[in-house]
């Protein structure tokens, strides 16, 4: 019977039973180049794979006869959301789908869940903002604070309700399977580019149309350099390597809403960000794409929730892919998980349908996973800030 066990890759998302059709989908459909940007980490990639192995490695002890389901919708700074997760800030999502950022934060609406707009986004702030209805900016630490008080400046205007600083990339990781697609900076092997004409359905729909360029940073590109290689190149120069706590400072004082700080990988940093004005942090060792042999994020979440309390938000990503996941994370203390891979499969499947989907099936898992799950804790039982719907069994 093995033989009939396999994934679904065809166009139709609806077909799509799990995060692992969509990801079969956009396999097939993405040239090798994007697929690696999309799928690869850091080095030997053990980061990468530990994000995976750290959920794998949780069982639940669960309980039976409890009567009610547990609701899955939480509040997350003030806003009701449908489902404990947010849409992690991505970039070059315009070389999964045209206008791929738009679609991301359709679905998200759609959803219930709020959408992560990165600084690099193929898409303007202003156009991300009236297509989703709880929109949150990301902003990295530029060199010239002058561009990122403007972009705020901006963020403000379209009215996003949660700035989120990423400071974990202020070095580029060593993505090596990436590097070998490319001659010089940027510039595309030409063994990638004719895998690309073997994908005729990408060809047509993405790069018929123009490799999509930054659209926030086009009022800082030098003239002439708004395509996407040499903006990306732009923004590699432009983040401040020598990144310290004055940018989380700077950022509280720039921005009056809740602010969350991006790329916290140990339990003190995570109450630096506390005493800097954060009012939550996301632990993240950036999906295994900068240092390999980071701790998994979801290992970091007890013993941050154990040391710090309650009294600010406590987020996770790296390697959700079932709603099981989400209940884990939940279980261990944080209040919500990002998702970044796991939409963007859809996203490169189908556009926002894919994404859609995608949502709605970790949305499904997630109530599933609660019902079975039913009080019961993670195994062993252990004392941890846990989700208050999990009872703590002695």
């Amino acid at each position: 019977m093995t033989h009939l066990r396999r994934l679904y890759a065809g166009h139709d998302p609806a077909r799509a039973v799990s995060i692992a059709d969509l990801r079969a989908m956009a396999m097939a459909r993405l040239p090798g180049f994007v697929a690696e940007y999309l799928e690869g980490g850091a080095e030997d990639e053990r980061t990468l794979a530990a994000n995976r192995a750290s959920f794998a490695a949780r069982r639940f002890a669960p309980r039976v006869l409890t009567g009610a389901l547990p609701a899955s919708g939480i509040t997350l700074f003030d806003q009701s959301v449908a489902l404990p997760l947010v849409v992690a800030p991505t970039g070059f999502n315009g070389l999964y789908w045209p206008q791929g950022d738009v679609a991301l934060a359709r679905a998200a609406a759609g959803a219930g869940v709020p959408f992560t707009q990165s600084t690099v986004s193929n898409a303007a702030i202003e156009d991300v903002a009236t297509a989703g209805a709880n929109h949150w900016f990301q902003l990295y630490a530029f060199r010239d604070r002058g561009a990122s008080a403007a972009l705020l400046a901006r963020a403000r205007a379209a009215g996003a309700q949660v700035l989120v600083v990423t400071v974990d990339a202020q070095l580029y990781g060593n993505r090596e399977w990436n590097r070998r697609l490319y001659r010089g900076e940027n510039t595309l092997r030409w063994r990638a580019l004719l895998d690309g004409a073997l994908h005729p359905g990408w060809m047509a729909r993405v790069w018929r149309r123009g490799m999509p360029g930054f659209a926030n940073l086009y009022p800082f590109l030098p003239a002439g350099q708004t395509g996407l290689l040499p903006s990306a190149r732009w923004v590699k120069a432009a983040i401040d390597p020598a990144l310290d706590w004055s940018a989380v400072a700077w950022a509280r004082a720039h921005w009056d809403g809740p602010l969350v700080v991006k790329g916290i990988g140990h339990p003190d940093d995570a109450g630096r960000a506390l005493a800097e004005g954060a009012d939550g942090v996301v632990l993240s060792n950036h999906g295994g794409r900068q240092l390999d042999g980071a701790v998994s994020a979801l290992d970091l979440v007890a013993p941050v929730r154990d040391r710090l309390g309650g009294g600010f938000t406590l987020l996770v990503d790296g390697g959700v892919r079932r709603g099981v996941d989400i209940a884990t994370a939940r279980a261990l203390g944080a209040d919500a998980v990002l998702a970044g891979r796991a939409v963007l499969y859809g996203l490169a499947a189908a556009g926002q349908a894919g994404a859609a989907r995608a949502l709605a099936i970790l949305a499904e898992e997630y109530a599933l996973a609660q019902g079975l799950i039913a009080g019961g804790s993670l195994w062993p039982l252990q004392d941890n800030f846990r989700d208050p719907s999990v009872s703590l069994v002695k």
